[in-house]
């Protein structure tokens, strides 16, 4: 068995759903569109994504001598609904359950140490949604997935309800193809985008993205988006619940952790606006949920509840 059949076997026994690799190497084009978003000012307040350029588009800027990118994807599914109850609220799936980025990162951990001893004097990095590392690029380029139009990494094999990780290794592995487009004329998910943050296929403007704005922003919520938020408390689901490759490939996670925890599938709103700091912390302990910070969580509940009680009769004039 050569090296890229262990690491790949290796990955799928410690229960990744796809593993792929990619030569590592600059991404120029990437880098192209990447400062074009930038210069439209669609990073909103997240300055972070301006900083360290040199190593958000070239591997080696990190790990001197990297030869192979390792991109892991981990489908999270569950079959769950959310209601349209107008006294609960919505948050993403992939926040149903536990923290993705624990489960990843230990599993990917297993990965590098696996790595580590298997090839002596090699050296590797474990990237989980932290450091400037584009990795919707990499899983593309190590043929999981596409990136769709509504800039989530699609597979055939699970649709979009996926998690990405990767693996920075001075190790030369035998790369995969590239994933291809497989979007087609499909617009769907431009039109289900109540803010129009989709501003044009492959693009996101993030400052009238729902996930965004109830998760990464900070102050008030302006009402004419608070409008459109469909009772969204935590991330969103839209652009990939109308996407027609979660409804022909979403497959139920064999991770249990991802399963939803208990109120979080629809959180009534008027109870979840008097939880206290405390509770919070208790109730989303390992949970991505306490990315919001309490202050958030609350910040967002109040925006749909003020935006239901100024369209009942007794508030108007």
């Amino acid at each position: 068995m050569n090296a890229t059949e262990l690491v790949k076997g290796k990955g799928k026994e410690i229960g990744f759903s796809k593993v792929g690799i990619a030569r590592a190497g600059a991404l120029d084009r990437e880098a192209q569109l990447l400062v074009k978003w930038l210069e439209r000012g669609y990073q909103a307040t997240m300055g972070w994504m301006e900083r360290n350029m040199d190593r958000r588009v070239d591997p080696e800027a990190i790990l001197p001598g990297a030869r192979s990118i390792v991109s892991v994807a981990l489908n999270y599914y569950t079959p769950h609904r959310h209601t349209t109850d107008p006294e609960t609220g919505k948050i993403s799936r992939y926040a149903w359950g536990d923290d993705y980025h624990d489960i990843l990162t230990r599993r990917l951990d297993q990965l590098r140490l696996f790595m580590d001893e298997e090839f002596p004097g090699s050296r590797n990095l474990a990237y989980v949604d932290t450091g400037p590392i584009m990795e919707k690029s990499w899983a593309q380029r190590a043929g999981i997935g596409w990136l769709g139009k509504h800039t989530n990494v699609i597979t055939q094999d699970f649709g979009s309800w996926v998690f990405l990780g990767e693996l920075i290794t001075t190790v030369e592995l035998t790369p995969d193809m590239p994933a291809t487009d497989h979007c087609g004329t499909c617009t769907l998910c431009l039109e289900a985008c109540p803010t129009g943050a989709i501003v044009e296929p492959y693009v996101v403007d993030s400052g009238r993205c729902i996930s965004y704005l109830t998760i990464e922003h900070h102050g008030e919520i302006a009402p004419d988006l608070a409008d459109k938020f469909q009772q969204w408390i935590y991330g969103c689901d839209i652009c990939q619940d109308v996407c027609p490759w979660n409804h022909r490939f979403g497959r139920v996670t064999d991770e249990q952790r991802f399963q939803p925890r208990e109120g979080n599938i629809a959180p009534v709103l008027r109870e979840w606006d008097t939880m206290s700091a405390g509770e919070f912390s208790r109730r989303f302990s390992g949970s991505a949920v306490k990315r919001t910070k309490w202050v958030g969580l609350i910040r967002n509940i109040r925006a749909v509840l003020g935006i239901q009680e100024s369209k009942t009769p007794a508030a108007r004039p």
